[in-house]
């Protein structure tokens, strides 16, 4: 038998009240751990109320502005987690603080990866540092169309995100509600064109459809994919995604029939997660749909759970997205009071219910089997693979995991046939794509066209580039760089898998002569380094060097001996690339290297003296 030993540290009536508000207060004075199972007052339980303490945590950031030892004692008591394990997860996360701040307000997070960078975060950041405002340096923000992009961290009161307040009611994406008729969305320049599948919604000809009401969404189509869904039965839905072909739009590119499949044909009880931890620099497709369409990802989740016989979904959604937070849980809250979500789901004899959780900044709980270590209470690093999560997923049952992208394909799947889906696109790549189009363009956003569009066209369709096209990064911070020589190149999985490129998670970040560079790629390095866990070495490690020569690079002056010194600290650069694909645990090892490489092989960096090694 083992004790809980909790300090002598207490939390503040109003740090108590927080937790008891997210986690329902204590179940009993004695604490004791047998095992597996937990001693409560003579009554013994298994811990299942670990997944609450991301959420504990996130109610003490806001209440006090920062995790307080005795904060942290009282969630170990009322979760029955080691204070040790609970400080432990709470340091694991840049939006949470455990050291007392010198201030009593909020934080801003100033985003200072590309998009914003080459806009002049820099000098944001000194700017309201000057007047006074407590300013945190940030990784992306998911904001890349309107940079320089801000996040607030409430001390008090609500995250918010200025850009949102600013948009009002002029970009349906604001606090103040849903654009007026036939006015057009500024994060989807296409808004209100003919055509469109995934964005249709938003922003259309007649007027968007008011992310906020469950009966807009009815009329403009909702729900009528879950009726299909119901009609066709578990099988018969699945069936329609595998002759669909849709492939996950994550980056992976798995086959989402395939997956769900393997989760149906295993022992439940079983889940559904929806990945919407969009970290990945360059990107914030997801962030516009659960903004402005939330509905359909409620319901696009309650067909999966449906196909797969899960009860239980979900939402894990990045902390720095308070709007989208707010809108999917308002549109839970009306599809559960209208008999959309819960027990017998429109007089079905299927349950279905959801569940939220905010991230906290940490870009690896993208990763899947992080993204589960995360939800379940424990420091977001991933696992070991196999065993996959078809079959040991969320609290290590089988588990269906997909991005909001990929789930909102799924409405049309069903309504229309996977053979009219298929027949969209290329044979290899089927239906629309969504990108997200940022820095030197004319008009920065969220573009959905048909999967063959060529980079080129993709350009021009968002008003071309604003300046002399000097490099394009292709799929975000774990992509790769291209030249102007690649505009003809087919934006599809089996082209850019050809060119030994990727598209990732849909960033294409356009750049022209005026960028440097060199400090561009120098930032992606940083990001990486940064980013990483540190659970494996050859991630720590090669990381920090690869960072480490990467500022060497810049900061050589100019002479004969440069080149030869420049070959040496490529070649480096090579070796420690090698190493993170070959060894690392997860993606972020194999893939934090790339856009460096990439990079260098152009003759991007370095460049700030024009030698090339």
């Amino acid at each position: 038998m083992t004790d809980l030993h909790i300090g002598t540290d207490r939390p503040t009536d109003a740090e108590r009240a927080a937790v008891d508000a997210v986690v329902g207060g204590t179940l009993g004075p004695a604490v004791v751990v047998e095992g597996e199972r937990l001693v409560r007052g003579g009554l013994s339980r298994r811990n299942d109320r670990r997944h609450l303490l991301l959420p504990a945590l996130h109610a003490l950031q806001r209440v006090a502005g920062w995790i307080s030892p005795g904060g942290i004692n009282h969630i170990a008591e009322v979760l029955a987690v080691p204070p040790a394990d609970a400080y432990g997860v709470a340091t694991f996360y840049d939006l949470f603080q455990v050291d007392q701040p010198g201030h009593d307000g909020d934080v801003t997070h100033v985003c200072v990866d590309a998009a914003c960078q080459i806009a002049g975060s820099a000098g944001e950041v000194e700017r309201l540092r000057a007047a006074g405002v407590p300013v945190e340096a940030s990784p992306c923000l998911g904001q890349c169309e309107r940079p320089v992009a801000t996040f607030v961290q409430g001390r008090g009161r609500p995250d918010r995100v200025p850009a949102d307040d600013e948009a009002g009611d002029a970009s349906g994406s604001g606090s103040a509600g849903p654009t007026g008729s036939g006015a057009a969305v500024p994060s989807v320049p296409q808004s209100g064109q003919p055509g469109l599948r995934l964005l249709r919604r938003i922003g259309r000809a007649a007027g968007p459809v008011d992310p906020t009401s469950l009966d807009a969404y009815v009329r403009a189509g909702g729900y009528a994919a879950m009726t299909e869904a119901f009609r066709r039965g578990p099988d018969g839905v699945i069936d329609e995604v595998v002759t669909s072909g849709l492939m996950g739009r994550g980056g992976a590119a798995f086959p989402t029939g395939v997956k769900w499949r393997a989760v149906a044909g295993e022992p439940g009880p079983r889940h559904v997660v929806v990945n919407a931890d969009e970290s990945e620099p360059g990107t914030f497709k997801d962030r516009v749909l659960l903004e402005n369409d939330p509905f359909a990802l409620i319901e696009a989740m309650t067909i999966a759970g449906f196909a797969v016989g899960a009860e239980k979904g979900w939402i894990y959604i990045r902390g720095e997205y308070p709007l989208a937070t707010r809108r999917l849980a308002e549109a839970i809250d009306a599809a559960t009071a209208a008999g959309f979500l819960g027990p017998r789901i429109a007089r079905s004899s299927f349950d279905f219910e959801i569940e939220i959780r905010r991230g906290a900044g940490a870009y690896i709980c993208g990763e899947e089997t992080a993204l589960f270590n995360s939800l379940e209470g424990f420091r977001g690093e991933p696992r070991q693979k196999p065993p996959f999560p078809t079959t040991n997923g969320l609290f290590g049952r089988p588990t269906v995991i997909n991005n909001p992208e990929t789930l909102v394909n799924v409405l049309d799947i069903v309504t229309d046939g996977g053979d009219a889906y298929a027949a969209i696109g290329t044979e290899g790549s089927n239906g629309s794509k969504l990108f997200c189009l940022s820095g030197r363009v004319a008009r920065p956003g969220v573009y959905e066209v048909d999967f063959g569009a060529t980079l080129g066209e993709l350009l021009d369709l968002a008003g071309g580039v604003t300046g002399d096209l000097r490099a394009v990064l292709l799929g975000g911070a774990a992509g790769s760089f291209v030249g102007p020589d690649r505009l003809d190149l087919p934006l599809t999985f089996e082209a850019t898998r050809a060119a030994g490129l990727s598209l990732g998670s849909g960033v294409v970040m356009a750049f022209d002569h005026t960028v440097d560079l060199a400090a561009v790629v120098t930032r992606i390095a940083d990001f990486f380094r940064h980013e990483s866990c540190g659970q494996c070495v050859p991630c720590r490690v090669g990381t920090t060097r690869q960072h480490e020569l990467l500022v060497e690079l810049s900061s050589k002056p100019a002479g004969p001996d440069r080149v030869g010194s420049l070959r040496l600290d490529t070649d480096l650069l090579d070796e420690i690339d090698r190493a993170m694909k070959d060894a690392s645990i997860c993606g972020l090892g194999h893939t934090a290297g790339t856009a460096v490489r990439s990079a260098i092989d152009l003759g991007l960096v370095p460049a700030t003296n024009g030698d090339s090694p």
